[in-house]
């Protein structure tokens, strides 16, 4: 796809429906946001449990196959909540996030860290609980999760 058609794809987003009546909304987009910051909440209270026990920070006493195991659901339960809220965000300035570099960084790292966390450390923590490559798998994971979270703040200032 050239730029020209991806510009355009973006305009035909902001001028969907769902985009014209959250932009002509005073409040839609403030209780939207709410919903997504909450969201965001969940899942970085999910990753900060995990990967801080995985790192060795805290939770010592559990194994981390347990703590990974009892995140995992409100990790899911975040993440749905910040896609039904995301998208509709998205939708209402979709050109706006076109020329935003923030946005590019949240949505390529986001792809990034999905596909960390479900293809790579759960798997590995929940097949070998102990070892060197633990810690590793949390500060991998930490940091993909705190860029897509201080990118998605800086879509704000963009």
């Amino acid at each position: 796809m050239e730029s020209n058609q991806i510009i355009e794809l973006f305009y035909f987003f902001e001028d969907s429906f769902i985009g014209q009546y959250i932009r002509g909304s005073t409040w839609l987009f403030p209780i939207i946001e709410s919903f997504h910051l909450l969201g965001l909440a969940v899942l970085g209270g999910s990753v900060v449990l995990g990967d801080f026990r995985l790192m060795g920070f805290i939770l010592k006493t559990a194994s981390t196959g347990y703590v990974v195991k009892q995140t995992r659901t409100w990790f899911k339960l975040g993440f749905c909540l910040l896609v039904l809220t995301g998208v509709p965000l998205f939708l209402s300035e979709a050109v706006k996030c076109y020329y935003s570099r923030a946005f590019w960084i949240k949505m390529i790292c986001l792809v990034i860290g999905i596909a960390f966390t479900f293809l790579v450390r759960n798997p590995l923590v929940l097949k070998n609980q102990e070892g060197k490559l633990i810690p590793l798998l949390g500060f991998s994971s930490f940091s993909l999760w705190t860029v897509v979270a201080a990118s998605g703040r800086w879509i704000g200032f963009s």
